[in-house]
């Protein structure tokens, strides 16, 4: 049973278009603030916490099997007090119960985040991330986690207190004062990247196995840390060059229409999860410049320049803010938009340059996602040059040409949904990445986009001398993080390398000096994430 499509609740006033999804479910949804925890105290109700984001897949497989639910969402409603949190507003409250999660499970976490608290200290006391509504992947079904959910609070007092007090402990024990700080030298960067080379894949790149993310931070380490003064670190580039070069071919990258998704579900990048994040493509796009600078690759170059592109023109608002994220899914089905057969390929190209699109990019395999092909690279100019009996120039020419057509098809299919709140944390890693390769290219009209972005964060999250998270839809109610502080500082020094300012460094001061003020602990050292 569905919800009806005229159901509202609570979340119908929010901004968060991750809470707007969830505003005509059945359940009785609020957002996270001061009402629900009243609530939950005074009917002594647990609550139930879950978080996400609005690109996410299995959160919106989570929300169509159980949140829709009429009966499912009629169980919650009775047994708890349901709190529903977008965690790229409130990556605060996402840390705390990530970090519960672990402690609980032993396992990593994720999205959909499913915990629930006690109503008085807001401890979680069983945390799980997706459930399925019926039994399956060895999990239970939904409302049998709720059933006994509830039981325990409400039926095993004493057992319950003991391990409230026990998680009380775990947690107080983290917080305690640290040791005294080691010194820091060259060693500890040389053991990380001893570290990082002995977790290195030498057959896919990238590090460890399946799921497999790009780990921008660790190759720009890497890549910075390979050339220290006259010395050059061989290792360190071969890694840097086979990771990168294994991503810009495989299925994480959009061949078609540029930038990356966030991660590869297997060892050799070929079939990602499908949503493209903003906080991914800033940081890769200042890595493949700066390798293309270092190594000279010309895939590094392209590479740049296409998710360049694909940022401006899918992901910057007209009056300069950069969106958060493109959704996994369209018509409800992940990977629809960017799947395609032989036929509809066959349909728009002609017969030769059909043969070699589809044998450059996999398509004379076996289907590799859902009974049709995503896109990467399986074959090399060269290989198919010799296939064909042409020069590599004109395989090059012909793919360029087929992508284009390819691209102009697949933008009249329905599009995934975008998020369009923006973030200023993200904001800041984009317009780093943006300024970066566009002083490393000579791209000025790239600089220029970075500018239009850090001006738009200053004329809307900027607030009587107090930085803001996040702005949709004109507010920007929530009083910025750590990181949005310390990152939007890194993109303004990157934009002035860029194209100087004297009023960027101006601001830029003033928010390392709102940093020290509200952020730094001065007993313990070191920073808080919220003010």
């Amino acid at each position: 049973m569905l919800t009806p499509p005229t159901a509202k609740n609570r979340l119908q006033t929010e901004t968060s278009p991750y809470l707007l999804q969830h505003a005509n479910n059945p359940v009785d949804w609020y957002p996270w603030g001061e009402e629900a925890l009243t609530r939950a105290r005074s009917d002594n109700k647990p609550i139930l916490l879950s978080i996400g984001y609005s690109a996410c897949h299995w959160c919106h497989v989570m929300a169509h099997e159980s949140f829709e639910d009429a009966d499912t969402a009629a169980l919650m409603n009775e047994l708890f007090v349901n709190i529903k949190v977008d965690r790229e507003e409130r990556p605060d409250l996402d840390k705390i119960y990530q970090l519960a999660h672990q402690l609980l499970t032993r396992r990593a976490g994720g999205w959909p985040l499913t915990v629930f608290l006690d109503p008085y200290q807001h401890l979680p006391f069983f945390a799980g991330t997706y459930f399925p509504k019926t039994p399956r992947f060895n999990l239970p079904g939904f409302s049998q986690v709720l059933r006994r959910v509830a039981s325990y609070y409400q039926e095993r007092h004493d057992d319950f207190q003991a391990n409230q007090q026990a998680l009380q402990s775990v947690l107080d024990a983290m917080n305690a004062e640290p040791p005294a700080a080691a010194t820091m030298d060259e060693r500890v960067l040389i053991r990380a990247e001893d570290a990082l080379a002995e977790n290195f894949d030498p057959v896919h790149g990238g590090f460890g196995q399946a799921p497999k993310f790009p780990h921008t931070s660790d190759l720009a380490l890497l890549q910075t840390r390979a050339r220290i003064g006259r010395r050059v670190n061989e290792r360190n580039l071969r890694i840097v060059e086979k990771s990168l070069t294994a991503m810009a071919l495989g299925g994480i990258y959009d061949h078609l229409g540029g930038g990356f998704f966030r991660y590869s579900v297997d060892a050799h990048w070929g079939i990602p999860h499908f949503e493209k994040m903003l906080y991914d493509n800033g940081p890769l796009l200042a890595l493949y410049s700066e390798a293309w600078q270092v190594i000279g690759n010309p895939l590094f170059r392209r590479v740049t320049e296409e998710t360049a592109d694909w940022v401006l023109r899918e992901m910057q608002a007209d009056d300069g803010g950069f969106f958060s994220s493109l959704d996994a899914d369209s018509e409800g089905v992940e990977g629809n938009y960017y799947a395609w057969d032989r036929t509809e390929i066959a349909a728009v190209l002609p017969d030769r340059e059909a043969r070699i699109f589809q044998a450059a990019f996999g398509l004379e395999e076996i289907p590799n996602f859902e009974q049709r092909w995503h896109l990467y690279r399986a074959k090399s100019d060269a290989d198919l040059a010799q296939e064909f009996g042409v020069e590599p120039e004109k395989i090059d020419d012909v793919l360029r040409t087929a992508r284009q057509t390819l691209l102009l098809r697949r933008d009249v299919r329905v599009r995934p949904g975008r998020d369009e709140k923006v973030l200023v944390a993200w904001n800041a890693l984009m317009i780093k990445g943006l300024a970066r390769a566009g002083r490393i290219l000579d791209r000025s009209d790239w600089v220029a986009a970075a500018y239009r972005a850090f001006d738009f964060i200053h004329a809307h999250c900027w607030h009587d001398g107090r930085l803001r998270a996040a702005w949709k839809d004109g507010k920007a109610p929530l009083n910025a993080y750590l990181d949005d502080h310390v990152m939007l500082i890194d993109a303004a020094l990157e934009l002035l390398q860029a194209e100087w300012r004297t009023e960027v460094l101006l601001w830029a001061a003033a928010l390392a000096d709102l940093t020290l003020k509200y952020f730094e602990d001065p007993v313990a050292g070191g920073f808080f994430f919220t003010s």
